[in-house]
């Protein structure tokens, strides 16, 4: 991590706290890059809230804003039937780079959550490059997975200071939520001996997050980034045949170690990630959890376990912690503190 700070903002006006029912008149301007199932999710959360607004979103094929906000059934609507945003009456452009062409557009936009695919695994700083050299400002927030993809994010921490960016990486159910209830679980103990996180994801139809189950079949054996972003839908469907829709993921390379690591926590390798992912049923094939053993201060061992609720979906595990982490950014790129931060390092803001 590394920030600047301007010290002529170290008293900021704080972000508004309406009371429910009452009307924000200046809230969080949103951009959301990629409008598969995490994109159009990523709408779907923010469009009962207040303190955000979504105003722009881009897909591989086009882009939409709307400074008065954009229409998440509408958006939704239009990409599914039409597979693209650029459709959007009134809001939408056809693009072949929309990512560089809506950042260049200047239009206003505070902060930007990348639901994007992280295949391959150079993309999202590639992603990120694009906007420290378009000379935007503002809030960048992704939900990566791969601790090899978050260490790139890394290596680009000082230039992105230098770009005046607050840039939170992996900041989605895990890593992300999960790698922050263990930042907090470690509190109790004087050494930390491990760290296990165990997720279950449930869906209905693994074609709504092909990028997610994509980037999962990579954690497989024999499988990697290239061979599992060059496999066909068809080729897809034929590996869930074989396994009845069930993926089993062990000892994955999950971000959360060198997070936890950096954070000071725990070292990387006492930290082991992996999870079932039922394709073909939306009920959880397991409770997701995270599991924190250490020793106190008197000596003992013990175990602190943080389960969610199998109620709630990986969209609402991914996307609600990505715009609380996108809010505690904004609060911080407000004080001109920049640079790069983990979810294991700020505590997320809930966007009411």
């Amino acid at each position: 991590m590394s920030v600047s700070i301007n010290p002529t903002s170290l008293h900021p006006q704080p972000l508004s706290h309406q009371g429910r029912g009452e009307e924000n008149p200046n809230p969080i301007r949103v951009g959301v890059l990629g409008f598969g199932g995490l994109g159009q999710a990523a709408a779907r959360v923010l469009a009962p809230k207040r303190e955000m607004i979504l105003v722009a979103a881009a897909d591989q094929k086009g882009y939409a804003y709307a400074a008065a906000g954009l229409d998440p059934d509408a958006s939704i609507a239009t990409y599914q039937a039409q597979g693209s945003l650029g459709y959007l009456e009134s809001a939408g452009t056809l693009s072949s780079q929309s990512i560089q062409d809506l950042i260049e557009q200047a239009n206003p936009v505070d902060g930007y959550f990348l639901a994007l695919p992280n295949l391959p695994n150079t993309f999202m700083a590639s992603v990120a490059q694009q906007f420290i050299q378009s000379g935007w400002r503002g809030v960048l927030v992704d939900a990566m997975k791969r601790t090899s993809a978050v260490q790139q994010m890394l290596a680009l921490s000082e230039e992105l200071q230098a770009a005046g960016i607050t840039y939170m990486t992996g900041c989605g159910a895990t890593p992300g939520l999960l790698t922050a209830a263990a930042a907090l679980a470690a509190q109790s103990y004087s050494e930390i001996h491990s760290v296990k996180i165990t997720f279950g994801v449930g869906i209905a139809n693994w074609e709504a997050y092909r990028a997610t189950i994509r980037e999962d079949i990579a954690h497989l054996p024999g499988y990697d980034v290239e061979r599992a972003r060059g496999m066909s839908d068809r080729e897809v469907e034929a590996l869930l045949d074989e396994t009845n829709g069930i993926l089993t993921l062990e000892n994955m390379e999950h971000a959360d170690d060198v997070m936890l690591e950096l954070a000071g926590i725990v070292e990387r390798d006492r930290v082991t990630v992996g999870g079932v992912v039922d394709t073909r049923n939306p009920k959880k094939p397991l409770s997701t959890n995270v599991q924190v053993t250490g020793r106190t201060f008197e000596g003992k061992i013990s175990t602190h376990t943080f389960t969610l609720g199998d109620e709630t979906s990986m969209a609402a595990n991914v996307c609600g912690p990505a715009f609380g982490y996108l809010k505690a950014g904004v609060a911080l790129h407000r004080r001109g503190i920049y640079g790069l931060f983990t979810a294991a390092e700020v505590m997320p803001q809930f966007v009411k």
